[in-house]
C-alpha cells in the first residue's frame, strides 16, 4: 500500500518561521522593506509566484536592511516563509505586493501615532489587526474556517479558556461538527468527566484518514515502513522511523514479559514526543533506577495491560497520534497567541485567555453574526474597511455594547465616561496583579541587574520578547516609580509606551517618546508639580552625544509650554557619564532658550537630577517613598558642590544612606 494521506485537522495563524521577537515592530519593518524592494526598478511588476530568483533577491535585500542575520540554506524558501503570515492577514497579497490595508498600517507606523481612534479604545495598529483577523480565513482539509472569529465566539460562550484549552482544543474547531464536539468536551473537562487527551483523541478518531490508517495497521506485519506509513506525517514519512524501536520494545514488554525497560526509555529519547511517552510509561526519569527496577519502574497504564494484538496496536496507534497532535498544537500556541495579542482585544494572563472589557460587550452584541461567518470565506481581506462593511452585523453599536457591559457588571453604564471608568479600573486591577506577581521590588532589582549587565535574553525571558530592551527599561523604570509613589498616579497614562492587552510593553518600528511624564498633586511634603523621567541605556560617549541635548530640550520645551507649572527631570541610566552629570548640573545656571519668530523665550533654573540604576535599586530595597526622594533631590539641586562625582556621592549616595540610617 502507498503512503497514507495526511489531512489537516487544526488551524493556525501565520507560519512558525515568523515566530519572531518584537512581533509588532518586525511586521511593520518588513512591510516597509517589501515596499522599498518592490519599488526598485528591477522588481517593479515582477511575478513572485514560482520566481525563486526574485525570492532569493528579497532575502538578500532583507539581509542588507539588517532584518535577517546569517545565511539561510534556501534563501528563496526563507523569503516565502517570512512573508506568508503577512499574506494570511492581508497586509501583503499573494504576489507580495503591499495591499491598501498594508499601506494603512505602514502609514500609522510612519506617523508614529498609535493612539486610539476607534470604539474599542485600542491602538490604531491593533484595530487594523483586529479587523484583519476578523476577515482572515484558512482552508483546513476542505473546511473553511476563520480562526479569530472562532476564538471570539468560543470565548463569549465559555467566558474564558485555559492555556491548555486554547492550545490543544480551540484549533481543532475547523467546522461546526468539531466546534460542537470541542465546546461540549471543554465543559466536561471542567467538570472532571473527561480529559484534554480524551478530547483530542475523540476529534482525531472520527477522521477518515485516521480510521483508514488504523484499519491498515491492524492487518499488516509491523515493519519500520508500516510505522512510517501509519504515522500520517505531513512532510516526510521518514520522520517517524524513530517510533519503530519504541513499538518493538513495548511489544516485547507486553507480550514477551521483557524485564529490561531501559532500551524502551532510551528509544523514547529519540522521538519528538518523548516527554509525554516517558511521563505516561515511567515512574522515574532516572536511568539507573530504571535499569535496577526493570518492569517495576513502569506505570500501571492501559497499553501495558492489553491482552490482544489488536488492542495493543489500537492503543499504540492512539498514543502515537495523540502525542504527535499535542506536539503540533503546542508548536502553534505561541504563534496563535502572538497574532491574537496584536489585536489588543484578548488577554493572556495567569494561565487564562479571556476577552478584554470593551471587546466582551462588543462580542456579546455581534455573537450571532460571528456564528454565521466563522466557517465562511471573506472577500475583502485587502481593504481597510470599517466594521460595518466587513460583514453585516459587525458594526459597533454603542448602546448595545454598553447594555451588555451593564448586564455583566451588574450596574448601569449609560455613557462613554462611565464605560471608560470601568475599563480603566479593570486595567489597573490587572496591572497591580501583574506587579504583585512579576514586578515586585525584589524582582525589579533583579531586572535592573540584568539591564546593567545587558543580559538581553534573560530580560526577554522575564519581561517580554515583543519589546526591545530600551523599551523594557523604560517600562521597568515606570513600574519602579509607581511603587516608589505608593501606587498613586495614572502610570499607564504617564508611560509613553504602547502596551499589549496584558499590559506588557511592545515596540513599534518608529520607536516611541523617551519621556515618562508624572503628575503629582500637592501634599504636605511637596507642591503640585510634574516630573519628567528620562531613561537611557547608552553609556560613555554615546550617552553624552545622545542624551545631553534631548533631555535638556524635553524639560525646556515642557516648561515653556506649561509656564504655570513647576516641573523638573530625573535622568536614569545604568552607567552615568561624568560629563553628563556636569552638564545637567550646569542647567541650573544656563537655562534653556528658544526662538519663536522674532521673539526669544527662555526658562531659568532647570532642575535635572541624574541617577544610576544602582540608586533606583537602593530606593526599592529600602522602601523609600517619593516624598523622601523629592526632599533629597531638592537639596541636591540646591547644592553648590562643583565636582560632579563628589556631588553625586554626597547628595545621592551618602544622603540616601543617611536617610535610611535615621528613618
Amino acid at each position: 500500500m502507498g503512503r497514507l494521506g495526511y489531512v489537516s485537522y487544526c488551524w493556525s495563524i501565520g507560519t512558525t518561521s515568523f515566530r519572531t521577537k518584537e512581533f509588532n515592530r518586525k511586521i511593520e519593518a518588513q512591510l516597509a522593506i517589501m515596499q522599498r524592494f518592490r519599488a526598485l526598478p528591477e522588481n517593479v511588476g515582477k511575478n513572485w509566484k514560482a520566481n525563486k530568483p526574485l525570492q532569493k533577491a528579497y532575502y538578500e535585500y532583507m539581509q542588507e536592511c539588517g532584518f535577517v542575520e546569517g545565511q539561510a540554506q534556501r534563501p528563496d524558501k526563507d523569503a516565502r516563509e517570512k512573508t506568508s503570515g503577512l499574506c494570511d492577514i492581508g497586509v501583503l497579497d499573494t504576489a507580495r505586493n503591499i495591499t491598501p490595508v498594508g499601506e494603512r498600517l505602514l502609514s500609522v507606523a510612519a506617523d508614529n501615532d498609535f493612539s486610539t481612534d476607534n470604539d474599542l479604545e485600542i491602538e490604531k495598529d491593533s484595530y487594523i489587526y483586529f479587523k484583519q483577523l476578523l476577515k482572515m480565513y484558512t482552508d483546513i482539509g476542505g473546511n473553511i474556517v476563520r480562526p479569530f472569529v472562532v476564538t471570539l465566539y468560543v470565548l463569549h460562550e465559555l467566558e474564558y479558556l485555559s492555556y491548555e484549552e486554547f492550545t490543544y482544543l480551540l484549533p481543532l474547531c475547523i467546522n461546526s461538527q468539531t466546534m460542537e464536539l470541542v465546546m461540549v468536551g471543554i465543559k466536561k473537562c471542567r467538570q472532571g468527566k473527561m480529559t484534554i487527551d480524551d478530547m483530542i483523541g475523540n476529534v482525531l478518531q472520527v477522521k477518515d484518514n485516521y480510521q483508514t490508517a488504523l484499519a491498515y495497521f491492524q492487518t499488516q506485519r509491523v515493519t519500520e515502513q508500516v510505522i512510517c506509513e501509519i504515522g500520517l506525517n505531513r512532510k516526510s514519512a521518514a520522520y517517524d522511523k524513530s517510533y519503530y524501536p519504541v513499538y518493538k520494545e513495548l511489544h516485547d514488554i507486553v507480550f514477551d514479559g521483557k524485564e529490561d525497560c531501559l532500551p524502551l526509555y532510551e528509544a523514547l529519547g529519540k522521538v519528538k514526543t518523548k516527554s509525554w511517552w516517558r511521563k505516561l510509561l515511567f515512574e522515574t526519569n532516572s536511568t539507573s533506577v530504571i535499569k535496577k527496577q526493570g518492569r517495576a519502574a513502569l506505570q500501571d497504564v492501559p497499553i501495558l495491560q492489553v491482552k490482544s494484538e489488536n488492542a495493543f496496536r489500537k492503543a499504540f496507534f492512539a498514543l502515537l497520534h495523540l502525542y504527535k497532535a499535542k506536539a503540533t498544537l503546542g508548536d502553534y500556541f505561541d504563534l496563535n497567541r502572538r497574532y491574537m495579542k496584536a489585536t489588543d482585544t484578548i488577554i493572556f494572563h495567569d494561565g487564562k485567555v479571556e476577552l478584554d472589557v470593551l471587546p466582551t460587550g462588543y462580542v456579546a452584541d455581534v455573537r450571532d453574526s460571528l456564528q454565521r461567518i466563522m466557517f465562511q470565506k471573506s472577500y475583502n481581506l485587502y481593504q481597510d474597511l470599517p466594521l460595518a462593511q466587513i460583514e453585516n452585523g459587525l458594526a459597533f453599536v454603542q448602546e448595545n455594547v454598553y447594555h451588555n457591559l451593564s448586564v455583566k457588571f451588574g450596574y448601569e453604564l449609560q455613557d462613554t465616561a462611565a464605560v471608560k471608568q470601568v475599563v480603566e479600573a479593570k486595567r489597573y486591577e490587572r496591572f497591580n496583579r501583574l506587579i504583585d506577581k512579576r514586578f515586585t521590588p525584589v524582582k525589579l532589582i533583579e531586572l535592573f541587574d540584568y539591564f546593567e549587565s545587558r543580559n538581553d535574553e534573560k530580560l526577554r525571558e522575564l519581561i517580554t520578547d515583543n519589546a526591545d530592551v530600551p523599551t523594557m527599561f523604560e517600562y521597568c523604570l515606570g513600574i519602579a516609580w509607581y511603587l516608589i509613589s505608593g501606587r498613586q498616579g495614572q502610570v499607564l497614562e504617564y508611560m509613553n509606551l504602547s502596551l499589549e492587552s496584558d499590559l506588557l510593553p511592545k515596540t513599534h518600528a518608529g520607536g516611541g517618546e523617551a519621556d515618562i511624564v508624572w503628575k503629582y498633586a500637592a501634599t504636605d511634603d511637596y507642591p503640585c508639580h510634574t516630573l519628567l523621567l528620562e531613561a537611557t541605556l547608552a553609556d560613555g560617549t554615546n550617552q553624552r552625544r545622545m542624551e545631553m541635548e534631548p533631555v535638556s530640550r524635553h524639560l525646556g520645551e515642557y516648561l515653556l509650554a506649561h509656564e504655570e507649572e513647576e516641573a523638573y527631570c530625573v535622568f536614569v541610566t545604568t552607567s552615568l557619564a561624568l560629563q553628563v552629570i556636569a552638564d545637567f548640573r550646569g542647567r541650573k545656571h544656563i537655562g534653556y532658550w528658544k526662538r519663536e519668530g522674532d521673539e526669544e523665550r527662555s526658562v531659568d533654573n532647570m532642575k535635572i537630577i541624574p541617577l544610576k540604576t544602582e540608586a533606583i535599586k537602593t530606593f526599592l530595597h529600602l522602601g523609600f517613598q517619593y516624598a523622601q526622594l523629592y526632599d533629597i533631590f531638592s537639596k541636591a539641586y540646591a547644592s553648590d558642590v562643583k565636582s560632579p562625582s563628589q556631588w553625586y556621592e554626597t547628595h545621592i549616595v551618602k544622603e540616601t544612606e543617611l536617610r535610611n540610617r535615621y528613618s
